[in-house]
């Protein structure tokens, strides 16, 4: 028995950079950082030969091609697993729809456990490839492929996506500034969860079909990246809210389903009570909003937001793990 333990993120700026349409003619670049709410994932040889997958609903198949979670049964092909296997999955926080690149977290976890169980030892960069693999190439998903990355390395990271290619530049900051700039963000569950490929899908539709408005803004938030790596390694803490606000304002053009009229009562009252700036994480439409304010200003913002469920975070360093195995 072993299990995996994968970090979810927050992402700060550039997605939608990253997807391949647009990655590939322009080049994306993030800033995402991993955070200490994660993914278990645990694999157990079974008793017999047929394999046992427990997630929402649990599947017991005799076979990798009868299992209905695409995710685990590519993973299963992937790495030569063909039955008597046990698997199954938490999460620190809800795993659906809520902007935290579970999904891709999911994969990097699952495909480090199996390669495990297998002897198999395997670094980030490989993890974050074959994850990106199965989730793009093989299960077609509409997503880019900074998540996998984030998940796999860990830690706050600047990443760069060009010629289908992925570079990872570690932003090593010092304790004091760090510790200031976690300070600064409040994180805060809206209680909405939403289809993050329907909106991913749509940007993709625009990219493909070259809209220019499209393409000027997702370049913005790529730029709005570069200026945030700046920022930071130069300890410039008070541009990081104004760049995740003019990411927010662009952001919310991007497709039809990013923001509602509740999430931006919920923005601005935000920004009312002292609030820098801020963004939904993920694809947007629900899941959890990020705010940038001074700490003096916390208080008046959750008292502005009652109806928001704050949730303590810290910058977690390291990617996926392998935390326990037993012969």
């Amino acid at each position: 028995m072993l299990i995996s333990r994968t970090p979810l993120r927050i992402s700060f700026a550039g997605g939608g950079s990253d997807l391949p349409a647009f990655a590939r003619q322009a080049g994306g670049a993030v800033v995402s950082t991993a955070i200490n709410k994660y993914i278990y994932i645990t694999v157990n040889k079974k008793f017999d030969s047929r394999i046992r997958a427990s997630y929402s609903v649990t599947e017991i198949v005799e076979r990798v091609e009868d299992l209905r979670h695409e995710l685990i049964r590519e993973s299963l092909r992937l790495t030569g697993i063909s039955g008597g296997i046990e698997i199954t999955s938490i999460s620190d926080v809800p795993s659906a729809g809520t902007g935290l690149g579970s999904s891709s977290a999911y994969t990097v976890g699952l495909l480090h456990a199996l390669h495990a169980y297998r002897g198999r030892y395997v670094g980030a960069a490989r993890l974050a490839e074959e994850a990106c693999h199965i989730e793009l190439d093989r299960c077609h998903k509409p997503i880019g492929k900074q998540d996998q990355h984030i998940a796999a390395y860990g830690g706050l990271q600047f990443i760069r996506f060009e010629d289908g290619g992925v570079s990872v530049e570690p932003l090593l900051l010092g304790g004091e500034f760090t510790q200031a700039l976690q300070d600064h963000l409040l994180l805060l569950y809206t209680g909405l969860t939403r289809d993050a490929g329907t909106i991913l899908a749509e940007q993709q539709q625009h990219l493909d079909r070259g809209e220019e408005q499209i393409v000027d803004d997702i370049r913005r938030l790529r730029d709005l990246a570069l200026d945030l790596r700046d920022a930071i390694l130069h300890r410039r803490l008070g541009e990081v809210g104004e760049i995740l606000d003019a990411g927010w304002s662009v952001k919310r053009r991007t497709a039809s389903g990013v923001t509602t009229p509740r999430i931006d009562e919920w923005y601005e009252r935000a920004r009312g009570a002292g609030a820098v700036g801020g963004k939904l994480l993920g694809a947007g439409g629900g899941g959890f909003l990020l705010v940038f304010a001074p700490p003096r200003e916390h208080p008046a913002i959750l008292h502005a937001l009652p109806e928001l469920r704050l949730v303590p975070f810290r910058f977690e360093p390291h990617g996926s793990r392998i935390i326990y195995v037993e012969e």
